[in-house]
């Protein structure tokens, strides 16, 4: 049994955050999106050019931006709305058999390594996007997605068997303040070689970001325990993982705190995954074009600095907050304050407009993160099978994310407005904000009529139960 409270341990586990964030950051978030879009855009025009005999430095105002990959022509942004939901949809389906694995065999930390691995090396290879046909560019990107986001499932388990339920909001928001600050470093340094030596070695940043990654999450692999309940080794490992999967999504179905908090994160979260994956590129087609395409990258920089300075603080508040006034009614009050940034986001058109909305997601946003993690780590039952119980939390987040960028790119594809995809966002954070104020303050054992209805209707709880 690993020792819970242990500062070790825990300052390791947090160090993973600081580790991995950095692809959140610069590869979701703030340089790869303006890379893609550019290379993208550049290689759309000198197709364009050749074409039709022109020779021109811009795509005219009433042409669109095309990519062709596989015989299809996509937008860039409905291109990466779908690679990324299908890399989500792969990540749906592997945690749940691999933590299955991981509980009965006590390997959560290989899983996790293997994983941290994949992304880094993945991300490593994106210096030779646009390099190679885009097909090859795009299983880069789906790759260093799968390998980031399968990496937390068994990071996210670590936590219930590190720390005590009243020491969860603290940690998680630790976490995620240790991995907005570090992510912030990088981008600075990444930033400085951009501006210093010249844009044509943006792609330098997807190398530093892999060694990055792998070289601090060795801080968190040398603490991390491997089998923290000491299980056996054993054969035919992937039947009697799918068997302790089963067990636990027997116990799952009668946990009714548990299951109505995860019905209401899948919306609320598919809200907040699908804004840090897609803002980048909404702003700079909405809102840095035209007049104020020479700010493009000076100016999301900039906004995406604020959101990384401000979520680090919101996390800190956020968690603060819950414990004077609980979890439930902590969340309630962020996803309220989503749903107004949302309506905002519809409407604005500056660049100014656009930094006050920066702030105000950046102080949010920390904070639901960390708090919807530390949230559901508390609500698990006793158990030792912590991957199988936060591969629920993962496969709810990634199936979330799944709808939410493809609803995303639907919504543009759909009515050939970008703006009108965040209608799509409003919804979901209007129904997650909804289902958390049916999320019981006690655990009722005796199921009632609200909850067999949920179980019964609902396709995410069907799948997970």
């Amino acid at each position: 049994m690993i020792e819970k409270g242990n500062k070790k341990t825990i300052k390791g586990w947090i160090f993973y955050d600081w580790a991995n964030s950095v692809y959140n950051l610069v590869i979701s978030s703030a340089i790869f999106p303006i890379f893609y879009d550019n290379v993208t855009t550049r290689a759309f025009l000198d197709n364009y050019n050749a074409e039709n005999g022109l020779s021109l430095t811009k795509v005219p105002d009433d042409v669109n931006v095309v990519v062709s990959i596989f015989g299809t022509h996509l937008s860039p942004s409905v291109l990466m709305s779908f690679t990324l939901s299908i890399s989500f949809l792969v990540v749906s389906i592997l945690s749940p058999m691999l933590s299955g694995i991981a509980d009965v065999t006590g390997s959560k930390k290989r899983f996790m390594q293997f994983f941290c691995y994949l992304g880094a090396l993945s991300c490593i290879s994106l210096y030779w996007f646009g390099k190679a046909p885009f097909e090859i560019g795009m299983l880069s990107v789906f790759l260093a997605s799968i390998g980031f986001w399968n990496s937390l499932v068994f990071y996210n388990a670590f936590l219930p068997e590190i720390a005590a339920p009243e020491e969860h909001d603290k940690i998680s928001a630790s976490g995620y303040t240790m991995g907005y600050l570090g992510s912030m470093i990088l981008l600075v340094i990444c930033l400085a070689i951009i501006m210093g030596i010249g844009d044509k070695y943006t792609s330098l940043s997807f190398i530093l970001v892999g060694i990055w990654w792998v070289s601090f999450s060795q801080i968190s692999f040398r603490v991390l325990p491997n089998n923290v309940y000491n299980k056996q080794k054993t054969s035919n490992k992937l039947m009697k993982g799918f068997s302790e999967l089963k067990a636990v999504m027997s116990e799952f179905r009668g946990l009714k705190k548990l299951k109505r908090y995860l019905l209401s994160f899948f919306f609320f979260n598919t809200g907040v995954q699908t804004v840090m994956l897609m803002a980048v590129l909404y702003a700079k087609r909405e809102i840095f074009s035209g007049e104020y395409e020479d700010q493009a990258t000076t100016g999301l920089i900039l906004a995406i600095l604020l959101i990384q300075l401000l979520g680090a603080l919101g996390a800190y508040i956020l968690s603060r907050v819950s414990n004077f006034i609980g979890n439930i009614k902590s969340l309630i009050i962020s996803v309220t304050i989503w749903v107004a940034l949302c309506i905002w986001a519809y409407f604005i058109k500056t660049p100014m407009e656009f930094y006050y909305l920066a702030s105000g997601v950046g102080l949010v946003m920390g904070g639901t993160q960390s708090l919807a993690r530390s949230t559901y780590s508390k609500f698990l039952p006793k158990t030792e099978n912590h991957a199988s119980y936060f591969s629920f939390y993962d496969v709810t987040e990634k199936v979330g994310i799944v709808f939410g960028t493809l609803f995303f790119g639907l919504m543009e594809y759909l009515t050939d407005d970008l703006r009108s995809s965040i209608l799509s966002v409003i919804f979901f954070f209007s129904i997650g904000l909804l289902l958390l104020l049916f999320v019981p303050k006690e655990e009722d054992k005796e199921e009632t009529d609200f909850d067999k209805q949920l179980t019964q209707d609902n396709p995410v709880l069907d799948y997970l139960s």
